[in-house]
């Protein structure tokens, strides 16, 4: 549904963009992860057609919209998007919002089916002004899906919800616009939010694409060291690898090893100990140094609770380990 293929865009002497190549698939929700400034609302912008790329094609639905020769206006390009302060026109009502742009022939019936699916009925005399919130995101939703796109684009529609309703707000976002049938692209720089959310992951660095999987591929089978930290807490453990029959040396190595691998026994005796605790409620979140001075991570079921200060024999429990070669 959406193709970029090595897509770049510079602001002045700032690339936000260096070659970044994406698919997302017709019905797909996607997810563009990571840090302030490294191209994510840069990329959607490109793909909803307000910015130009540089260089590189952009595709939608198999037609190229945006390349050296060719550029489709962002109102030809059947997209929707709701950006982050939702940009409703505070001096029209929730159905003049929602109409914005529609022929006025399917006007008023097209307004009263999103408004349903969004769970907005009685809702269209009401000023953005009068509404919550969550409800002004139901009002962009629907604006977005107004016109029937097939591709949906959200640049961080949640930043401006607090934390208490965001996880409802998310879910029931995310049931509306599968239930709609679109393509979605989401960016957010919440891990949390991706995991939850996406069919896959686009993780992004200095305006690069770097990884592309399911949650569970870039949590379990990170890239590189960077991948592995930015989606999760982590243990990067400097080792050597070398065959398993004959023991010889193969290469220099990090393993990582997520902290909910790590086991902790209390024992008087034991060689590690407790030098940090945070607990997080469900889970509690251990610093335990070894005998040789590393620190690792330990995240343990809170009925599992190990008092700070305690010594400990560390146990790595099964799971999947990733291994980075080293120079």
């Amino acid at each position: 549904m959406l193709e970029l293929h090595d897509v770049s865009k510079r602001f002045g002497p700032t690339a936000a963009l260096d070659g970044a190549s994406l698919n997302v698939a017709r019905g797909e929700f996607v997810a563009l992860l990571g840090p302030s400034g490294c191209g994510k609302t840069t990329t959607l912008r490109v793909a909803a057609g307000f910015e130009r790329p540089d260089a590189g094609r952009v595709e939608l639905d198999g037609e190229t919209v945006a390349d050296a020769r060719r550029f489709v206006p962002p109102e030809r390009r059947g997209v929707g998007m709701v950006f982050q302060d939702y940009a409703l026109f505070p001096h029209l009502d929730v159905a003049g919002n929602v109409g914005f742009g529609l022929s006025r022939r399917d006007r008023s019936r097209r307004v009263r089916e999103v408004l349903a699916l969004v769970g907005l009925d009685g809702y269209g005399d009401r000023r953005p002004g009068e509404l919550s919130g969550g409800q002004r995101q139901r009002v962009a939703v629907a604006r977005a899906l107004a016109p029937s796109p097939q591709l949906v684009l959200l640049d961080e529609p949640w930043s401006a919800i607090d934390p208490i309703h965001r996880a409802e707000l998310r879910e029931e976002l995310s049931r509306v616009l599968r239930a709609a049938g679109v393509t979605v692209a989401l960016v957010t720089h919440d891990r949390e939010e991706a995991f939850t959310l996406a069919d896959r992951i686009a993780l992004m660095r200095k305006g690069r694409i770097v990884q592309v999987g399911r949650p569970e591929e870039l949590y379990f089978a990170p890239a590189d060291p960077w991948c592995a930290r930015f989606v999760g807490a982590s243990n990067l453990v400097s080792g050597e690898l070398a065959a398993r029959l004959t023991g010889r040396h193969i290469a220099r190595s990090e393993v990582l090893v997520r902290p909910e691998l790590v086991g902790l026994e209390p024992d008087p005796a034991g060689s590690a100990e407790v030098v940090k605790r945070t607990f997080l409620g469900h889970d509690v979140l251990y610093g335990v140094r070894l005998a040789d001075g590393t620190t690792l991570s330990s995240q343990r079921p809170s009925n599992e609770q190990v008092a700070l200060g305690a010594r400990v024999r560390v146990r790595l429990h099964d799971g999947p380990l990733a291994t980075f070669s080293r120079p």
